[in-house]
């Protein structure tokens, strides 16, 4: 069992404590948190308290973490969008909406159920039983090109190329606002926000170095539609960096306005375009480019 104690400072106080500990303990939810506070693992100066009760400057927090029981992760028979495959890695077309790899609340309806399908359980075993095949990913609401490693082998070599920065990623996205600049660069370190910990924040002791290479494809009155390059990769990197300079993707209610200007987006406009890497076996340089969703194209006429 984990234990974990924290000290309410002043700028947290007078919320829930479940809304409270979901921002300071990274990949637990609400819904987690408030079943254990039910079974009484949650205390605030050694006495249980429920969910529902609200934190004041000062107290000191308990949570005890019961050990966690790797859950059973089934092959589901889930389309995918396959851009390429061979015998050694795949590269998947993601939608809009799904995630990656399981986790809390999300053990089902993931790319990894879908995978173990497709490939009868041909995956790469690297990270575990949660992420097969898994050397990179990308957000459940963003969409575009991913590559999936069916041996180690290639999960050893890919995993090299974006150490080493030479797989190319572009992206294509929807800001607010109109940029100064047809194109720029913007570099920094990225790391866990100060108060919420489920955030990522830019230029942050203690981060990592973050470097993005963007540029203007079209300018709207109220938008741009932009390509950026990524030659690091780190968590939300794009999101967090466009949102820094002013200029936060169009639905990313996280690193954005909260009031979406379009009611029926769900999440952040990105989409990886772009996917290039050397296989892993031949050496040679495959480039693979994932077609904008419907979504992301109406959203560009609507804006022009």
């Amino acid at each position: 069992m984990e234990i974990r104690t924290f000290l309410v400072e002043e700028n947290m106080a007078k919320q829930r404590i479940d809304k409270y500990l979901s921002l300071m303990m990274e990949g637990c939810s609400r819904s987690y948190l408030q079943k254990i506070a039910k079974e009484e693992e949650v205390y605030v100066d050694g006495k249980h308290v429920k969910s529902n009760y609200k934190v004041q400057a000062g107290d000191a927090v308990t949570v005890r973490i019961p050990d966690a029981v790797d859950p059973e992760i089934l092959p589901e028979k889930i389309e995918l969008s396959i851009l390429y495959e061979d015998e050694q890695l795949l590269v998947i077309n993601k939608p809009k909406g799904m995630v990656v790899h399981p986790g809390a609340g999300h053990y089902s309806g993931t790319l990894v159920n879908a995978l173990l399908y497709h490939c009868q359980g041909q995956l790469s075993g690297i990270n575990g039983i949660l992420r097969p095949g898994i050397v990179h990913r990308i957000d459940r609401d963003t969409t575009g090109a991913l590559v999936v490693c069916k041996t180690d082998l290639a999960h050893h070599s890919l995993a090299e190329q974006l150490k080493a920065h030479t797989i190319t990623r572009k992206y294509q996205a929807l800001v607010h606002g109109k940029l100064k600049k047809d194109k720029g660069t913007i570099q920094g370190t990225i790391g866990r926000h100060s108060a919420c910990r489920k955030k990522m924040a830019a230029n942050v002791k203690n981060g990592k170095e973050a470097i993005t290479h963007y540029r203007v494809l079209e300018q709207f009155a109220a938008y741009a539609y932009i390509e950026c390059q990524l030659e690091t990769g780190r968590t939300h990197q794009i999101r967090v960096h466009m949102s820094s300079i002013g200029h936060p993707l169009v639905g990313d209610a996280v690193y954005g306005p909260a009031k979406c200007p379009f009611p029926s987006l769900q999440g952040q406009t990105l989409h990886a375009k772009i996917l290039g890497f050397e296989h892993p076996v031949s050496s040679e340089y495959m480039e693979f480019e994932a077609p904008l969703p419907d979504y992301f194209i109406e959203l560009i006429e609507k804006s022009r």
